[in-house]
């Protein structure tokens, strides 16, 4: 039988852990470069990171941007991702197929070039 105390220490690192497993990161991309341009749905740039619905050749697409302080850094404005508009994403693909999901790494607008990880390639 468990007693109180271990079943406390139990239910609280589940608590804590929750928001680091849920944490996204980089895990679930493949490697190498994927491109993708399409019509955006919906977007927000709000935390922890950036979420975009993209129409690409009648497919849905989730693209995860960066944090606000990255879109801040680079430029990219909420304003610039009204719906309707063309947009270029630059970034990470799901290691699962059937997902249409990205990791933005840069997004393109009008010709102009938002470079959300300027360090990676």
């Amino acid at each position: 039988m468990i007693d109180r105390r271990t079943l406390i220490m139990w239910v609280a690192s589940l608590t804590l852990a929750g928001p680091a497993m849920a944490h996204h990161g980089w895990r679930w991309t493949a490697d190498g470069n994927f491109e993708l341009t399409g019509i955006i749905k919906s977007a927000r740039l709000g935390n922890p990171h950036g979420v975009l619905q993209i129409n690409a050749d009648g497919e849905t697409w989730t693209v995860e941007a960066g944090q606000p302080w990255r879109h801040e850094r680079a430029g990219l404005d909420e304003n610039l991702l009204t719906p309707g508009t063309e947009i270029t994403i630059s970034g990470g693909r799901s290691t699962d197929p059937a997902e249409k999901r990205v990791k933005a790494e840069r997004i393109t607008i009008a010709g102009k070039l938002y470079n959300l990880y300027p360090n990676r390639d």
